[in-house]
Protein backbone atom coordinates (compact mmCIF):
# COMPACT_ATOMS: atom_id res chain seq x y z
CA UNK A 1 0.00 0.00 0.00
CA UNK A 2 1.30 3.54 -1.17
CA UNK A 3 1.72 6.25 1.58
CA UNK A 4 -1.15 7.83 -0.29
CA UNK A 5 -3.55 5.15 0.17
CA UNK A 6 -2.75 5.17 3.76
CA UNK A 7 -3.25 8.77 4.31
CA UNK A 8 -6.74 8.21 2.80
CA UNK A 9 -7.46 5.73 5.15
CA UNK A 10 -6.33 7.71 7.72
CA UNK A 11 -8.57 10.69 6.85
CA UNK A 12 -11.21 8.55 6.38
CA UNK A 13 -10.79 7.61 9.88
CA UNK A 14 -10.55 10.69 11.38
CA UNK A 15 -13.81 11.72 9.52
CA UNK A 16 -15.84 8.16 10.32
CA UNK A 17 -14.30 8.37 13.60
CA UNK A 18 -15.70 12.50 14.52
CA UNK A 19 -18.78 11.77 12.95
CA UNK A 20 -19.65 9.08 15.47
CA UNK A 21 -18.29 10.78 18.51
CA UNK A 22 -20.30 13.75 17.63
CA UNK A 23 -23.28 11.83 17.18
CA UNK A 24 -22.68 10.39 20.98
CA UNK A 25 -22.68 13.87 22.44
CA UNK A 26 -25.38 15.23 20.77
CA UNK A 27 -28.01 12.05 20.80
CA UNK A 28 -26.89 10.96 24.08
CA UNK A 29 -24.37 12.66 26.34
CA UNK A 30 -25.28 16.01 25.97
CA UNK A 31 -29.05 15.91 26.32
CA UNK A 32 -28.75 13.48 29.79
CA UNK A 33 -26.38 16.24 31.19
CA UNK A 34 -23.39 13.86 31.26
CA UNK A 35 -19.96 15.59 31.04
CA UNK A 36 -17.32 12.53 30.84
CA UNK A 37 -14.29 14.74 30.24
CA UNK A 38 -12.84 16.12 26.83
CA UNK A 39 -13.97 19.35 25.63
CA UNK A 40 -16.95 17.56 24.35
CA UNK A 41 -17.51 17.57 28.48
CA UNK A 42 -16.67 20.96 29.02
CA UNK A 43 -19.18 22.18 25.70
CA UNK A 44 -21.84 20.45 27.35
CA UNK A 45 -21.48 21.97 30.60
CA UNK A 46 -21.57 25.13 29.16
CA UNK A 47 -24.54 24.45 27.10
CA UNK A 48 -26.63 24.00 30.08
CA UNK A 49 -25.28 26.47 32.05
CA UNK A 50 -24.92 29.56 29.57
CA UNK A 51 -26.86 28.30 26.40
CA UNK A 52 -23.47 27.94 24.39
CA UNK A 53 -23.65 26.27 21.42
CA UNK A 54 -22.03 22.94 20.96
CA UNK A 55 -20.16 23.12 18.13
CA UNK A 56 -18.91 26.06 18.58
CA UNK A 57 -17.96 26.17 21.95
CA UNK A 58 -15.87 22.93 21.22
CA UNK A 59 -13.94 24.70 18.35
CA UNK A 60 -13.03 27.82 20.42
CA UNK A 61 -11.89 25.66 23.67
CA UNK A 62 -10.05 23.31 21.07
CA UNK A 63 -7.84 26.32 19.02
CA UNK A 64 -5.37 27.31 21.23
CA UNK A 65 -4.82 23.77 22.82
CA UNK A 66 -4.26 22.65 18.56
CA UNK A 67 -1.32 25.07 18.59
CA UNK A 68 0.31 24.01 21.36
CA UNK A 69 0.48 20.41 20.46
CA UNK A 70 1.45 21.08 17.10
CA UNK A 71 3.84 23.13 18.14
CA UNK A 72 5.36 20.13 20.82
CA UNK A 73 4.41 17.01 18.65
CA UNK A 74 5.57 18.13 15.19
CA UNK A 75 4.10 18.84 12.13
CA UNK A 76 1.90 16.10 10.76
CA UNK A 77 0.29 15.10 14.13
CA UNK A 78 -0.71 18.65 14.41
CA UNK A 79 -2.32 18.26 10.69
CA UNK A 80 -4.30 15.42 12.04
CA UNK A 81 -5.17 16.65 14.98
CA UNK A 82 -6.61 19.77 13.29
CA UNK A 83 -8.89 17.67 10.93
CA UNK A 84 -10.13 15.46 13.89
CA UNK A 85 -10.72 18.85 16.15
CA UNK A 86 -12.32 20.72 13.17
CA UNK A 87 -14.49 17.69 12.18
CA UNK A 88 -15.60 16.77 15.77
CA UNK A 89 -17.04 20.35 16.02
CA UNK A 90 -18.58 20.40 12.45
CA UNK A 91 -20.21 17.42 12.82
CA UNK A 92 -21.72 17.96 16.60
CA UNK A 93 -23.08 21.34 14.76
CA UNK A 94 -24.68 19.39 11.90
CA UNK A 95 -26.05 16.79 14.10
CA UNK A 96 -27.30 19.45 16.27
CA UNK A 97 -29.00 21.06 13.61
CA UNK A 98 -30.35 17.70 11.97
CA UNK A 99 -31.61 16.15 15.73
CA UNK A 100 -31.58 19.00 17.67
CA UNK A 101 -30.16 18.88 21.04
CA UNK A 102 -33.14 17.27 23.49
CA UNK A 103 -31.99 13.81 22.03
CA UNK A 104 -33.94 10.72 21.10
CA UNK A 105 -34.89 9.51 24.89
CA UNK A 106 -37.39 10.75 27.31
CA UNK A 107 -35.80 11.77 30.14
CA UNK A 108 -38.86 11.57 32.10
CA UNK A 109 -37.95 7.77 32.32
CA UNK A 110 -35.91 6.79 34.97
CA UNK A 111 -33.58 4.78 32.74
CA UNK A 112 -33.30 7.13 30.22
CA UNK A 113 -29.99 8.32 31.78
CA UNK A 114 -28.81 4.82 32.47
CA UNK A 115 -29.73 4.19 28.69
CA UNK A 116 -27.83 7.40 27.48
CA UNK A 117 -24.70 6.77 29.62
CA UNK A 118 -24.36 2.98 28.15
CA UNK A 119 -24.87 3.85 24.64
CA UNK A 120 -23.35 7.26 24.58
CA UNK A 121 -20.17 5.60 26.73
CA UNK A 122 -20.15 2.61 23.50
CA UNK A 123 -20.59 4.85 20.46
CA UNK A 124 -17.89 7.76 21.38
CA UNK A 125 -15.65 5.14 22.14
CA UNK A 126 -15.75 3.85 18.60
CA UNK A 127 -15.89 6.92 17.17
CA UNK A 128 -12.66 7.78 18.99
CA UNK A 129 -10.88 4.58 18.57
CA UNK A 130 -11.70 5.10 14.38
CA UNK A 131 -9.27 8.50 15.10
CA UNK A 132 -7.10 7.03 17.38
CA UNK A 133 -6.69 4.21 15.01
CA UNK A 134 -5.41 7.02 12.33
CA UNK A 135 -2.17 7.93 14.79
CA UNK A 136 -4.21 11.17 16.20
CA UNK A 137 -6.65 12.19 18.26
CA UNK A 138 -9.85 14.57 18.86
CA UNK A 139 -7.53 17.28 20.27
CA UNK A 140 -8.67 19.15 23.16
CA UNK A 141 -8.06 17.64 26.47
CA UNK A 142 -6.13 14.55 25.08
CA UNK A 143 -3.56 17.24 24.21
CA UNK A 144 -3.03 18.20 27.54
CA UNK A 145 -2.61 14.89 28.92
CA UNK A 146 -0.27 14.13 26.49
CA UNK A 147 1.94 17.33 27.40
CA UNK A 148 1.40 15.77 31.01
CA UNK A 149 2.85 12.54 30.10
CA UNK A 150 5.46 14.02 28.41
CA UNK A 151 6.63 15.97 31.07
CA UNK A 152 5.87 14.11 34.43
CA UNK A 153 6.33 10.46 35.07
CA UNK A 154 2.84 10.38 34.68
CA UNK A 155 1.20 7.63 32.28
CA UNK A 156 -1.06 9.06 29.19
CA UNK A 157 -3.37 6.95 30.74
CA UNK A 158 -2.84 8.39 34.50
CA UNK A 159 -3.00 11.94 32.98
CA UNK A 160 -6.66 11.49 31.20
CA UNK A 161 -7.72 9.96 34.43
CA UNK A 162 -7.16 13.66 35.67
CA UNK A 163 -8.02 15.64 32.87
CA UNK A 164 -11.44 13.87 33.12
CA UNK A 165 -11.90 13.37 36.54
CA UNK A 166 -11.46 17.52 36.92
CA UNK A 167 -13.90 17.85 34.42
CA UNK A 168 -16.29 15.10 35.86
CA UNK A 169 -16.13 17.10 39.31
CA UNK A 170 -16.73 20.23 37.60
CA UNK A 171 -20.09 18.39 36.42
CA UNK A 172 -21.28 17.27 39.49
CA UNK A 173 -21.64 21.05 41.21
CA UNK A 174 -23.97 22.05 37.65
CA UNK A 175 -25.39 18.61 37.00
CA UNK A 176 -25.48 16.65 40.57
CA UNK A 177 -23.39 14.00 41.53
CA UNK A 178 -25.85 11.15 40.14
CA UNK A 179 -25.59 12.49 36.64
CA UNK A 180 -21.25 12.67 37.59
CA UNK A 181 -21.53 9.24 38.85
CA UNK A 182 -23.03 8.39 35.66
CA UNK A 183 -20.21 10.49 33.55
CA UNK A 184 -17.52 7.84 35.55
CA UNK A 185 -19.48 5.10 33.79
CA UNK A 186 -19.70 6.48 30.57
CA UNK A 187 -15.83 7.55 30.49
CA UNK A 188 -15.30 3.46 31.71
CA UNK A 189 -17.31 2.15 28.85
CA UNK A 190 -15.61 5.17 26.20
CA UNK A 191 -12.39 3.69 27.37
CA UNK A 192 -12.97 -0.04 26.83
CA UNK A 193 -14.92 0.48 23.27
CA UNK A 194 -11.51 2.93 21.82
CA UNK A 195 -9.44 -0.03 23.30
CA UNK A 196 -11.23 -2.80 21.50
CA UNK A 197 -11.02 -0.77 18.62
CA UNK A 198 -7.66 0.56 18.15
CA UNK A 199 -5.98 -2.92 19.21
CA UNK A 200 -8.87 -5.21 18.84
CA UNK A 201 -7.60 -6.85 22.23
CA UNK A 202 -6.80 -6.26 26.00
CA UNK A 203 -6.94 -2.37 27.91
CA UNK A 204 -3.41 -2.30 28.97
CA UNK A 205 -2.27 1.42 27.87
CA UNK A 206 1.14 -0.46 26.84
CA UNK A 207 2.38 -3.42 24.79
CA UNK A 208 5.69 -5.33 24.03
CA UNK A 209 6.49 -5.58 20.73
CA UNK A 210 9.24 -8.08 19.02
CA UNK A 211 10.39 -6.77 15.47
CA UNK A 212 12.48 -9.03 13.14
CA UNK A 213 13.60 -6.89 10.41
CA UNK A 214 16.31 -6.26 7.49
CA UNK A 215 15.93 -2.78 8.34
CA UNK A 216 16.71 -2.68 12.01
CA UNK A 217 18.78 0.93 12.14
CA UNK A 218 16.26 2.39 10.52
CA UNK A 219 13.17 0.82 12.64
CA UNK A 220 15.25 1.51 15.91
CA UNK A 221 16.07 5.29 14.61
CA UNK A 222 11.78 5.60 14.34
CA UNK A 223 11.21 4.20 17.70
CA UNK A 224 13.68 6.36 19.26
CA UNK A 225 13.56 9.19 17.40
CA UNK A 226 10.01 9.80 16.12
CA UNK A 227 8.22 7.39 18.98
CA UNK A 228 10.82 8.83 21.41
CA UNK A 229 10.82 5.45 22.94
CA UNK A 230 13.56 2.77 24.21
CA UNK A 231 14.30 0.00 22.27
CA UNK A 232 16.80 -3.11 22.76
CA UNK A 233 18.67 -5.12 19.91
CA UNK A 234 18.80 -8.81 21.04
CA UNK A 235 20.41 -11.71 19.01
CA UNK A 236 18.32 -13.91 17.81
CA UNK A 237 18.85 -17.56 15.53
CA UNK A 238 16.67 -19.03 13.26
CA UNK A 239 15.89 -22.36 14.54
CA UNK A 240 15.32 -23.89 10.74
CA UNK A 241 17.98 -21.57 8.56
CA UNK A 242 20.30 -21.56 11.59
CA UNK A 243 20.77 -17.97 10.66
CA UNK A 244 21.41 -15.35 13.35
CA UNK A 245 19.56 -12.11 12.62
CA UNK A 246 18.72 -8.80 15.26
CA UNK A 247 15.80 -8.77 17.05
CA UNK A 248 14.24 -5.49 18.45
CA UNK A 249 12.19 -5.58 21.36
CA UNK A 250 10.56 -2.33 22.66
CA UNK A 251 7.52 -1.47 24.44
CA UNK A 252 5.40 1.26 23.03
CA UNK A 253 1.71 2.75 24.28
CA UNK A 254 -1.42 1.51 22.63
CA UNK A 255 -1.36 4.97 21.00
CA UNK A 256 1.30 4.59 19.03
CA UNK A 257 0.84 1.29 17.83
CA UNK A 258 -0.70 1.91 14.41
CA UNK A 259 2.20 4.66 13.77
CA UNK A 260 5.12 1.71 14.59
CA UNK A 261 3.48 -0.10 12.40
CA UNK A 262 2.86 1.72 9.36
CA UNK A 263 6.35 2.82 9.54
CA UNK A 264 7.58 -0.80 9.60
CA UNK A 265 5.53 -1.56 6.48
CA UNK A 266 7.33 1.46 4.52
CA UNK A 267 10.42 0.59 5.80
CA UNK A 268 10.08 -3.09 5.62
CA UNK A 269 7.09 -5.09 3.85
CA UNK A 270 8.36 -8.36 5.07
CA UNK A 271 9.37 -7.74 8.47
CA UNK A 272 8.06 -9.63 11.06
CA UNK A 273 6.15 -8.54 14.35
CA UNK A 274 4.50 -9.92 17.26
CA UNK A 275 2.28 -7.85 19.87
CA UNK A 276 1.86 -9.13 23.34
CA UNK A 277 0.05 -7.96 26.06
CA UNK A 278 2.00 -5.77 28.83
CA UNK A 279 0.21 -5.46 31.84
CA UNK A 280 2.85 -3.34 33.82
CA UNK A 281 5.68 -1.12 32.45
CA UNK A 282 8.05 0.28 35.30
CA UNK A 283 10.77 2.60 34.96
CA UNK A 284 12.32 5.80 33.05
CA UNK A 285 8.90 7.38 30.65
CA UNK A 286 6.57 5.38 32.35
CA UNK A 287 5.66 3.97 36.37
CA UNK A 288 8.20 4.62 38.19
CA UNK A 289 9.85 1.76 40.23
CA UNK A 290 10.20 3.62 43.61
CA UNK A 291 5.96 4.09 43.33
CA UNK A 292 5.64 0.05 43.71
CA UNK A 293 8.95 -0.97 45.25
CA UNK A 294 7.62 -1.66 48.54
CA UNK A 295 4.16 -3.57 47.25
CA UNK A 296 4.56 -6.98 47.91
CA UNK A 297 1.71 -7.80 45.35
CA UNK A 298 2.47 -5.76 41.61
CA UNK A 299 -1.12 -6.78 39.80
CA UNK A 300 -2.93 -4.79 43.04
CA UNK A 301 -1.53 -1.69 41.62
Amino acid sequence: MTKTARNIIDYAYITAGSAVTALAVVLFLNPARLAPGGVSGIATIFFHIAGWNLGLTIFALTMPLFFIGMKLFGREYGIKTLMGSLLLSAFTAIWSTVFGTEGILDYSKDMSVWLSALYGGVISGVGIGFVMKSGSNTGGTDIIAQIMARYTSLSLGTSLFIVDGIIIAVSAVFFGLENALYAIIVAYITTVAINKIVLSMGTNYAKTIFIITSRTDDVGKFIMEELERGATVIDAKGFYTKESRPMIMTIIPNRDISRLTRAILELDPEAFITINETSHVLGEGYTPIEKIANTSDVTQR
